[in-house]
Parts: C-alpha cells; sequence; structure tokens
C-alpha cells in the first residue's frame, strides 16, 4: 500500500490497523499523526493475539523493509488482509506530512 493509498483510507473513515514494527527508540525520532500499534518486528510472532485476522493490517516501519518482511510473516500466519506500507514513514514525510519526521 502507498501512503497516498493510507491517507486516502484514513481520510474516508476507513481505517486500517496500523503496525508500527519500529523499535520503541524510533518513535521518537518520528512517529505517525494517527494511532498506530507498537509492535517491534522482534516481537511480532509472540504477539499475533493482538492481531484479529479479519482486519486489514497496515504494516510500516521507518522505510519499508522491515514492515514488508512483518506484513509477509503476518500473511504465512493467516492474515490475508496484511499489508506493507511502501516506504514507511520516510515516504509518508516525503508526500503527506515532512513535519512527523527527524531522521
Amino acid at each position: 500500500m502507498t501512503v497516498d493509498e493510507l491517507k486516502t483510507l484514513l481520510d474516508s473513515g476507513k481505517t486500517p490497523i496500523v503496525v508500527d514494527v519500529r523499535e520503541a527508540f524510533e518513535l521518537e525520532i518520528a512517529s505517525f499523526p494517527f494511532p498506530v500499534l507498537h509492535i517491534p518486528m522482534g516481537q511480532l510472532a509472540r504477539r499475533l493475539a493482538e492481531l484479529p485476522k479479519d482486519q486489514p493490517i497496515v504494516c510500516a516501519c521507518r522505510s519499508g523493509h522491515r514492515s514488508e518482511h512483518a506484513a509477509h510473516f503476518l500473511m504465512n500466519k493467516g492474515y490475508p488482509l496484511a499489508e506493507n506500507l511502501e516506504g514507511g514513514i520516510l515516504a509518508w514525510s516525503a508526500r503527506i506530512d515532512p513535519k512527523v519526521t527527524r531522521y
């Protein structure tokens, strides 16, 4: 999913569950301006019960690489609506809201 597609969903009120897989210290550097569920990549496997399998999930990170792995992991674990946010928070900052990041 692109950041433009996510912005359109958010603006329409169709809010997916956004899972930020970055580490806690990274949230201090940059945060999305909407609610996210923070589950660091290393904790994802043991926190699967927090995620519904029947709702859209968008995995996000700094650049889209970790979250791509997270989205594939979720799909393999039976979360067919899991997607990756292409470009991560860096893309969100570049295309949507430059105030969100200090990277």
